[in-house]
């Protein structure tokens, strides 16, 4: 086979390989972030419970300071005592008493409801930690994988690369300059087979004549439909 083209076929052989190593390595970001998605739904559910655990914490210091203004409200009502004249308005203080304490009660129970509330807000809190710990260490341990895939994919390109330009050195300038053109229009495939008069490429008839110069191998020859550069394999 000529020489030039037996350069070029290994050149498309490892331009292929090039991109499928780059498609590689441009694959982490999207594996990295799919595996983290749970992680992420777990931080959220774990967000939400400290969002709960504060707003009944807030709750309850509002009631126990609502306790607060209750217990002291009775006491000055009670300090009244001394002053009621007659028994019309010690029932009446009695009655407002009996009031506000039923506020208290209604207020301390109210609290011990949240107290219950908080607790469990305080066992969900650490059942979701210790699922985000756990999550997470099995990211970081992906995160270490991935990147040492990476590392070895990048290595590899790197020796491809070496042996891509060593090659392409070798290739003659115009020659060079059509694959390039042709690699890029049509999609990576720039040097097909011609088979049984047929292009490889394209799937098209190559005419007689032109398969009759592209079996005496003496020049690089193109598909008049595709553009690519055809090559004879002789089986012999």
């Amino acid at each position: 086979m000529n020489e030039q083209l037996e350069r070029l076929i290994s050149l498309q052989q490892i331009d292929a390989k090039i991109r499928l190593i780059n498609r590689i390595i441009g694959e982490f970001p999207r594996k990295l972030a799919e595996a983290e998605l749970p992680f992420r739904e777990l931080q959220k559910t774990l967000d939400s419970a400290k969002q709960m655990f504060e707003t009944f914490e807030k709750k309850k210091r509002d009631k126990e300071r609502a306790l607060d203004e209750t217990g002291e409200k009775i006491t000055k009502l009670k300090a009244r005592t001394s002053e009621i004249k007659t028994n019309k308005e010690y029932q009446a203080l009695l009655k407002e008493i009996e009031s506000v304490e039923k506020e208290r009660s209604s207020a301390e129970d109210e609290i011990l409801l949240i107290m219950e509330e908080l607790d469990a807000a305080t066992k969900r809190i650490k059942t979701e930690e210790q699922k985000v710990k756990a999550d997470g260490q099995k990211i970081e341990a992906l995160k270490k994988t991935f990147e040492g895939e990476r590392s070895a994919s990048e290595k590899e390109l790197s020796i491809v690369q070496e042996a891509r330009t060593k090659i392409a050195e070798t290739v003659d300038r115009d020659i060079y300059g059509e694959y390039k053109i042709l690699i890029e229009a049509c999609g990576g495939i720039a040097v097909v087979e011609a088979r049984n008069e047929i292009c490889q490429g394209c799937n098209m008839n190559i005419p007689p004549q032109l398969f009759v110069e592209l079996k005496k191998d003496e020049g690089i020859l193109n598909c008049p439909q595709c553009r690519r550069i055809i090559f004879y394999k002789n089986s012999q």
